[in-house]
């Protein structure tokens, strides 16, 4: 394909058909699947640097930092996700536009995004602990390590708190709140 191209840069390609064509990076991104299995409590999001290239069947987001994936990792985005993403079959479909794009997030203290960090970080470090387990097999909702369910609780409290939510807040409660603020931010109200 790259020797009968017409552009000259990728017929130059050719010479190394074993190289990737495009390696720019960004530094840090948030990686999430396209479609995750509906079993999951937690989509299993991935917090990478630019030594990974993500495929197609991920969405990045350049340039996050860990704070964004405390966000994007906790049950007030996993309950928002469960409300309005496509299906693929029964298993979620993210999507930048309809999911992402449309997420009413909080304005933390500076306390509490310091928080954030730290918990979403409490996550990073329960799954280092687990090197030969894929993220499939450690957001398995049966076989879950211990302390990674305990960070990811950590996580969604933090998360709660800075949003002002309450802890015993249910999911129903969670995304109706979220809705409100939603229709705040798109002049809905």
């Amino acid at each position: 394909m790259r020797l009968n191209s017409t552009d000259k840069a990728t017929r130059k390609l050719a010479e190394t058909p074993m190289l990737f064509r495009e390696t720019y990076n960004p530094d840090t991104y948030v990686i999430i699947p396209s479609a995750s299995s509906e079993n999951r409590r937690y989509i299993p999001i991935g917090f990478l640097g630019n030594d990974v290239i993500s495929t197609n069947a991920n969405l990045i987001i350049p340039n996050a930092t860990i704070y964004h994936f405390g966000i994007l990792t906790s049950n007030v985005h996993m309950a928002w996700m469960r409300a309005v993403a496509g299906r693929l079959e029964m298993r979620y479909r993210y999507s930048k536009d309809i999911v992402y794009n449309n997420f009413p997030w909080c304005t933390p203290t500076p306390e509490q995004k310091a928080k954030i960090e730290q918990t979403a970080q409490g996550i990073l470090d329960a799954r280092e602990k687990y090197p030969d387990c894929s993220l499939a097999d450690l957001y398995d909702e049966t076989t879950m390590p211990p302390e990674l369910r305990k960070a990811h609780q950590l996580n969604d409290k933090a998360v709660m708190q800075a949003y002002g939510f309450s802890i015993k807040m249910t999911e129903s409660e969670c995304v109706a709140e979220l809705m409100k603020m939603y229709q705040r931010l798109s002049g809905g109200e």
